[in-house]
């Protein structure tokens, strides 16, 4: 049968994404253990909580965590997927919280509770002909192990993830396919503790300490690969970075062997998961920059002999670099770092640049180095709707926002680029990971909280809701 190249395939994985930290709530039910997202608070120090700034292993009294409660998701999941799948989702990509199956990351056998609630959802998933995409760690290490062992800086942390692995591989065997073992494995270096639990003492070297715990998590992912190779026949194991290309700010060489530098920064991660091993480049970073990183005996044959099968990644924006000092004065906000700021491009009310035209180059790009498949699994974006006076939520501006990165996404494939789904993040409202806010909202459904923790918790459809269902039944045709 003759392929058609100018259209998505005919088993396109359209869908949704979440994560278990930004939309369950139910911190303390269940059984469920403390995760470092537990200790980000919203406000002024939650960016120096997940930066690993400020040394905290509990709540605090003065301070709110829209995590604890989030959209309640726990308890309204079968509501939620009822929606999804009205939407017509072939997949969902979600996340399992590690301290639901381990509370405290180190027992030797799983919590029976929390492994009973995502039997619950995946089944409620499958019964309505909806894919589990499954996140392994998505920012949630559990806090027990943190507080003993001291974060992925402890190589201890490699055998506690893979008694997860297992538990969750063997148990949920005949319902998940598709797998990725870290969520945008690449913010060890940019929130450290929210990333990976990592905290520093003073005068500690930052930088040797954040790359030991990246080797750390890298052969925990091939190992957790390896596993669910051997577990789950025919499984596909993702890996997962927050992808967006960085444009040279000028014709300049400076400028342009700046960005190659800012973009290997990020690649470095999925080169060693995708390729297995350390990229020359990388070994010259660690070479200049004094970091010994400890490897285990058999650590560089591990690495060669279990790479992802596919490359999921998050896509927001393009991202710039200049060396020019005037310019670095001109900055704006972006996923997590910022970015010097692109002229030719709009920004989000949150400072995020809009570059639809990046997606298609960076799905290029990415496919050009790997030759594996793509999976874009976290695009949309942020914006305080608002609900008129007869209940509608008129969100053009994310229907335009997608739109144009769906009409990317088919260039992309066009240009040859094998891309096997689509997970906008954030399908239902839910909590800001990078600020903890509400009213940063990314969802077709309008969550009736606000950013201090005040609502009903009502789900209403916005008109996005009813485009992205059109644009599913047609296969993407009907944008």
């Amino acid at each position: 049968m003759k392929k058609e190249f100018d259209k998505f395939p005919k088993n396109f994985l359209w869908g949704g994404a979440l994560a278990a930290n930004q939309c369950e709530g139910g911190y303390k039910e269940g059984g469920k253990g403390l995760t470092t997202v537990d200790l980000c608070p919203a406000g002024v120090n939650r960016r120096k909580v997940m930066e690993g700034k400020i040394d905290v292993l509990k709540p605090l009294e003065d301070e709110y965590y829209p995590s604890h409660e989030a959209i309640d998701f726990y308890h309204r999941y079968k509501e939620d997927i009822a929606l999804f799948a009205e939407m017509g989702f072939k997949c969902l990509r979600v996340s399992i919280a590690w301290s639901r199956i381990f509370p405290n990351g180190d027992e030797e056998t799983p919590n029976e509770e929390g492994l009973k609630f995502y039997d619950s959802m995946f089944d409620e998933m499958i019964k309505h002909g909806i894919e589990p995409i499954v996140t392994i760690c998505h920012f949630d290490t559990p806090i027990g192990i943190i507080e003993k062992f001291g974060g992925w800086k402890n190589r201890k942390f490699i055998d506690f993830y893979l008694n997860y692995c297992k538990a969750i591989f063997t148990r949920y065997k005949n319902k998940v396919k598709y797998w990725m073992t870290f969520n945008e494995i690449n913010m060890i270096l940019h929130l450290p503790f929210m990333g990976a639990g990592v905290r520093f003492e003073d005068g500690e070297n930052e930088l040797q300490i954040k790359y030991q715990s990246a080797h750390h998590e890298l052969i925990a992912s091939a190992l957790a690969t390896k596993l669910a190779h051997e577990i789950i026949p025919g499984s596909m194991i993702g890996c997962m970075l927050a992808a967006g290309e960085f444009y040279p700010y000028s014709c300049n060489p400076e400028d342009v062997i700046l960005a190659k530098e800012k973009d290997r920064e990020n690649l470095f991660f999925i080169d060693v998961q995708s390729r297995g091993e350390y990229p020359g480049y990388a070994k010259r970073f660690l070479r200049e920059n004094g970091i010994e990183i400890v490897f285990g005996e058999d650590d560089e044959e591990i690495l060669k002999n279990n790479t992802v099968d596919f490359i999921g990644f998050s896509y927001y924006s393009s991202r710039c670099a200049s060396s020019d000092p005037e310019i670095l004065k001109g900055q704006t906000a972006g996923n997590v770092f910022k970015t010097v700021r692109n002229p030719n491009l709009k920004v989000s009310e949150w400072g995020w640049q809009i570059d639809p035209l990046g997606l298609r180059i960076t799905c290029n790009s990415l496919y050009d180095r790997y030759q594996k498949p793509l999976f874009i699994v976290e695009n949309g974006l942020g914006a305080n709707d608002i609900i008129e006076a007869d209940g509608s939520i008129n969100d053009d501006y994310r229907i335009e926002y997608l739109r144009e990165h769906i009409k990317a996404m088919k260039e992309a494939i066009i240009d040859g680029v094998d891309l096997i789904g689509y997970t906008p993040w954030g399908c239902i409202d839910i909590v800001s990971a990078s600020t903890g806010e509400m009213k940063k909202r990314y969802g077709f459904i309008y969550v009736d909280k606000d950013n201090e923790g005040n609502g009903t918790l009502e789900r209403r459809k916005k008109k996005s809701f009813y485009w992205y269902k059109e644009v599913i039944n047609s296969n993407g045709e009907n944008l």
